[in-house]
């Protein structure tokens, strides 16, 4: 083993590394093929997790919220989901090919130094996802305290929930998601099947209780609204899912055989990924149609006001279902964050890199929790950049994945910039800020350059293009830039 093979890795090469027990080995190296096991349909279970969370109903809820009909709402979110998560499954193949994270086999476009970038945003997006979870996995539990045991965690008017109770789920779920990612990839994989069961059996009887407040005949009800708001509704449901993801993709399928299907790989993902938070967008929207007043109330604190018409008796069962959801979405985050961390170049063991990101998890936490005045402004805002800058560095990858299908990529560049993909990620990421709209007032003077006022506030602002547009340029332009520099390298593709 090389001194940088060494410095990846941080572990010693001989023993299992696959036991769920144990604390996970290997860094940011290539998974060996005696460590390699599984088959694609494994991938079901971690994806499907992850948008297992009562978050999933507010979506329905916010869709709802852009002037869309129900049936429109639903067909919208069904195609952003689908379209942003075959994104998320074409990555998780890279990360068969070549046994590799997702933000290390990116150097193959961007080479050594100039992967720092598009990793470092990685990095940041994970970590805000994570608190963002973790945060509303507090907010609700404290709620749903509040009502269990309004003595102990409700202030004096027995609904209101004390600070303790906000900081005592915070703490357990935190503790939770922080050290199932320093067990690693086995464990996640093992503890997001059960998750994926138990939720799902519980989801299923809070489905059933809260079953008189739908309204079906909805459906049939509304214009569908216009195509720009249509448009809108699709982009908007790919920022909420599937390109919050798409830099992960490869983390969770390094382990399976080289010669594992793509097509399964990028179907199996892209089902766990999309059929759970499409049924509870769903119920979001039908809910939406048939309680107005609790799909107000929900769309800001969507785990303590679903609880709020609930027996008692279904209470604690309720709370483990909304802390297991949002926790299976963090786990993955967090886990996530420490591969990009060691990505970065960072000299830490895996597992510390995963302790660090659960310190920074925390002080977000707190502001989020105890300082931030207007969360979900400020979280819409979020995703909308983020869908940008992911949506670009998508392109490229995807772009560079066709372009070394038959070589395979080559994850030890001797390039320190590969100025094609840099330049690629910028451009894209810049017209595309340009192009989209923002509800935050501060977020708000940073995008949508590109559109004037006239058409900030109509159709072009809500159609939100600038996710798409990124992606096209982005693509286009690294396809065009890349060929270049091939008929200037001899051997072509390096």
């Amino acid at each position: 083993m090389t001194q940088q093979q060494a410095r990846e890795r941080h572990v010693p090469t001989a023993g299992p590394n696959t036991s769920a027990g144990t604390v996970e080995r290997n860094g940011i190296n290539a998974v060996p093929e005696s460590e390699r096991h599984g088959t694609p349909r494994s991938l079901f279970w971690p994806w499907a997790a992850s948008g297992l969370s009562l978050l999933s109903v507010a979506y329905g809820i916010y869709l709802m919220g852009l002037g869309l009909s129900p049936w429109a709402a639903i067909v919208t979110g069904t195609l952003g989901y689908v379209l942003s998560f075959v994104l998320v499954g074409l990555v998780s193949v890279a990360g068969v090919r070549t046994g590799a994270p997702t933000m290390v086999i990116g150097r193959a476009s961007f080479g050594r130094q100039g992967n720092k970038l598009p990793t470092l945003f990685s990095y940041l997006s994970n970590v805000g996802w994570e608190t963002v979870l973790v945060a509303l996995s507090s907010l609700g539990g404290a709620a749903v305290l509040a009502r269990v045991a309004p003595g102990v965690f409700a202030r004096p008017d027995g609904r209101t929930p004390i600070t303790g109770a906000q900081a005592l789920c915070f703490v357990v779920t935190a503790v939770v998601v922080v050290v199932v990612g320093i067990y690693g990839h086995a464990l996640i994989m093992r503890v997001q099947k059960y998750l994926t069961a138990a939720i799902t059996a519980l989801t299923v009887v809070y489905m059933a209780l809260m079953a008189d407040r739908l309204d079906w005949s909805a459906l049939g009800d509304g214009r569908p609204g216009d195509l720009g708001r249509a448009v809108g509704g699709v982009v908007f449901a790919m920022t909420l899912l599937g390109l919050g993801w798409v830099n992960c993709a490869a983390d969770y399928s390094r382990y399976l055989p080289r010669t594992s299907s793509g097509r399964a790989v990028t179907g199996w993902t892209t089902l766990g990924g999309v059929l759970p938070p499409l049924v509870l967008l769903v119920f979001g929207v039908l809910l939406n149609a048939g309680d107005p007043k609790l799909a107000a109330a929900a769309a800001a604190d969507p785990v303590g006001a679903l609880a709020a018409q609930l027996p008692t008796w279904f209470l604690v069962p309720y709370l483990l279902t909304a802390i297991g959801g949002f926790a299976s979405g963090a786990i993955m985050d967090i886990y996530s964050s420490g591969m990009s961390m060691l990505a970065l170049g960072i000299p830490v063991r895996r597992h510390l890199a995963v302790l660090v990101d659960g310190v920074l998890m925390a002080f977000g936490g707190w502001y989020v929790l105890f300082v931030s005045p207007s969360f979900f402004a400020t979280f819409q805002a979020f995703l909308s950049v983020i869908g940008v800058a992911m949506a670009a560095w998508t392109a490229v990858f995807l772009v560079e994945q066709w372009r070394r299908r038959h070589t395979g990529f080559a994850l030890r560049t001797a390039r320190a910039l590969g100025w094609p993909a840099v330049l690629s990620l910028v451009a894209g990421t810049a017209v595309g800020l340009g192009l989209i709209t923002s509800a935050d007032p501060n977020i708000a003077k940073a995008v949508g350059f590109l559109l004037t006022d006239g058409a900030a506030r109509g159709t072009p602002g809500a159609m939100n293009l600038g996710v798409v547009v990124a992606l096209a340029v982005a693509g286009a332009l690294y396809a065009c830039t890349a060929a270049l520099v091939d008929r200037a390298t001899p051997g072509g593709v390096r």
